[in-house]
């Protein structure tokens, strides 16, 4: 059973402990900085935190297991751009996407026989690598050269976003990345090459003639993988849900779910591959729950089936979105963590039947996690 909770927010970043049957606020840091990303490092403990400071850009700090001070990393950094390299401007503004860092949209860890590899997604669209700890990170050419980032637009930002990284469980050279817009792009071989992996996702306002299709321009808004059947992923899309059976090469699509197909946020349970939960909204600009009625829904049964869940949820009047990493599952699949743009904060110990408020006073919440 987790024993802390990690919290991201628009001004810190906060940490909840155990308090007998219950949760409690046992530090803050960051505060008044808009915090996008943190990810734990399972393999040795170490805590990195993205922290958007106003004045001087994206700065990542880490923290070591048994260690009570951060220390500030230097970023990921793009080189300089080529005087023969493409312009390449996003298709929806027509602005050429720049070769410099946005924001870090996703941490991760390597595999198990990879010790001090991280990898980290970013906006405009560059996945970096980190072979020492964040100590130092290198651009992954051989995705960012490609010819079909052409293709890739930004969503609800301006530019395209790595937001999702899979490493595969079994096999750490096998990765897959999720792009707002761009798809879903997996490696074999560690990220030497990689190849387009959204066939089966579509948009429902493009016709398909038109590119609806098209699986270099989807937005899966978040992909995830179970670990312990790692064949198995799931997508919360812009316009459906996704599951795929062939470790991420195709999707199937789910689009009769009450009371929304449309959101941001996807959990797998790390044991039970049929089971899944996600956060529905109504699409597009309004982004708020249906009906003002906030729920989430869970699958058991691989997507054949959805129900939704509400005890001790807003019932009415709840204006509640929940963004891409701010819903998350423990190691033993039964706790989950949810936060929201209002700052609400609720915790479920039975795998989403019931959920408990901890606070309504953060600031607007990007990113949750257990932690040890």
């Amino acid at each position: 059973m987790s024993h802390q909770i990690r919290v991201g927010t628009r001004k810190g970043f906060f940490t909840f402990e155990r308090e007998g049957a219950g949760w409690r606020q046992a530090s803050s840091d960051f505060l008044g900085v808009p915090v996008p990303m943190f990810h734990q490092d399972k393999r040795d403990g170490a805590i990195y935190v993205a922290a958007e400071h106003e004045h001087f850009g994206t700065k990542l700090h880490r923290m070591r297991e048994g260690e009570s001070e951060w220390v500030e990393l230097d970023p990921p950094v793009y080189p300089e751009k080529p005087d023969d390299a493409p312009v390449i401007l996003d298709p929806w503004r027509k602005v050429e996407v720049p070769w410099s860092l946005k924001k870090v949209w996703s941490l991760e860890s390597g595999g198990a026989d990879r010790p001090g590899v991280l990898w980290c997604g970013t906006i405009p669209g560059g996945l970096f690598k980190s072979a020492d700890h964040g100590e130092s990170w290198e651009l992954v050419r051989s995705l960012w050269d490609r010819s079909e980032r052409a293709k890739w637009s930004g969503g609800g930002y301006d530019f395209p976003g790595i937001h999702s990284i899979c490493v595969h469980p079994e096999n750490s050279d096998i990765i897959s990345v999720g792009v707002s817009c761009g798809g879903v792009w997996r490696t074999c071989d560690g990220g030497l090459s990689w190849e387009q992996s959204a066939h089966g996702m579509r948009y429902d306002f493009v016709p398909e003639e038109q590119g609806g299709a098209d699986p270099e321009s989807q937005d899966p808004h978040r992909i995830v993988q179970c670990q312990g059947d790692p064949k198995r992923f799931w997508s919360q899309h812009h316009c459906f849900i996704y599951r795929s059976d062939d470790e991420g090469k195709s999707w199937r699509e789910f689009s009769e779910v009450a009371p929304s197909a449309f959101g941001f946020a996807v959990a797998v349970h790390p044991q039970e591959p049929d089971t899944a939960w996600f956060v529905p909204a109504k699409k597009d600009e309004h982004r708020y729950p249906v009906d003002g009625k906030f729920v989430v829904t869970r699958t058991r049964d691989g997507g054949e089936s959805f129900e939704a869940l509400d005890e001790g949820l807003p019932s009415d009047l709840a204006y509640d979105l929940v963004y891409r990493h701010a819903l998350s599952v423990d190691d033993t699949g039964n706790c989950l963590v949810m936060g929201s743009t209002t700052g609400s904060l609720w915790v479920s110990e039975d795998q989403g039947d019931s959920w408990s408020k901890l606070t309504s006073h953060l600031p607007p919440v990007y990113c949750v996690a257990f932690s040890r």
